[in-house]
C-alpha cells in the first residue's frame, strides 16, 4: 500500500510514486502479494480495520461495515440490497432488474454460497486505477478495506479490466492453492460494483446488473 503522509477532515495526502511500465513480473508478483494481504485476515465479514468506527466510503457512496457471521447474509444485506434499491429508487435499475437481486440474495441469506474460506482482508475497491505499477512493483491506493471473501477483490479487477490480469489471476490461484473452479463465481461478486454503479453513474450499468443476477436468481 502507499504510504499516507497526511490526513485531515478534508483531504489526505499520500507518498509521490513514480509510474512505470506494467510487466508480466510485476503482475505475477502482485497476484502472489494480494494473497498474503487476503490472508491476513479480518475478525468477521463486514469488519472495518482495526480502530475504526462506522461505516466507510466507496467513492461518494456511504460503504456499510457492519460485523456479520457469515459471507452470504453479508453480501446480501450490505452490498447487493441497498445499492439496488437505491438504483432503483433512482430510475436506474428496472423493478424486474430489483427482483432478480432480491431473488439473489434470498439464495445468499439461505448460505447457498457460503464456504469454508476465512473473512479476507480486502482491498475493497481493486479497479485498475487503484493498482499502480511502479519501479518497485505494485503499489496500491485508496482502499475501502474491510472483511470479506477473496473473491471480491479478483471480481473487481476482472470487471473493469487491469494489465496483465491473467498473470495476476494465476499467480493468485496458485499462491492459494485453489483449483480452477474457485473463480466460477466471479458474476456474482461482480454484482455489488455494478449496482454501485448504477446508482451513482447510470442505467446501463443497471442493465447489467440485472442480467448478472438472473445468472444466479
Amino acid at each position: 500500500m502507499v504510504e499516507v503522509r497526511d490526513v485531515d477532515d478534508h483531504s489526505i495526502t499520500l507518498e509521490r510514486l513514480q509510474p512505470a511500465r506494467p510487466t508480466r513480473a510485476a503482475a505475477e508478483a502482485f497476484g502472489r502479494a494480494l494473497c498474503v494481504t487476503h490472508a491476513a485476515g479480518a475478525a468477521a465479514f463486514g469488519q472495518g480495520p482495526d480502530g475504526w468506527q462506522g461505516d466507510g466510503f466507496l467513492g461518494q457512496q456511504e460503504l456499510p461495515l457492519r460485523p456479520t457471521a457469515t459471507w452470504g447474509t453479508f453480501y446480501a444485506e450490505q452490498r447487493l440490497l441497498p445499492y439496488a434499491v437505491r438504483a432503483r429508487d433512482r430510475g436506474r435499475l428496472s423493478p424486474s432488474g430489483l427482483e432478480a437481486v432480491e431473488r439473489v440474495c434470498r439464495r445468499l441469506t439461505d448460505g447457498e454460497w457460503d464456504d469454508d474460506l476465512p473473512p479476507a482482508r480486502l482491498h475493497g475497491d481493486l479497479w485498475a486505477g487503484n493498482v499502480l505499477f511502479t519501479p518497485d512493483g505494485v503499489v496500491l491506493i485508496d482502499p475501502a478495506a474491510h472483511g470479506g471473501h477473496p473473491l471480491t477483490d479478483l471480481a473487481m479487477l476482472h470487471l473493469f479490466g487491469a494489465p496483465h490480469l491473467s498473470t495476476i489471476t494465476a499467480a493468485y490461484v496458485e499462491a492459494a492453492g485453489w483449483s480452477a473452479d474457485h473463480t466460477d463465481l466471479i458474476g456474482l461478486h461482480q454484482l455489488h460494483p455494478l449496482l454501485v454503479h448504477a446508482a451513482s453513474h447510470g442505467s446501463s450499468y443497471g442493465d447489467e446488473a440485472a442480467a448478472v443476477a438472473l445468472r444466479y436468481a
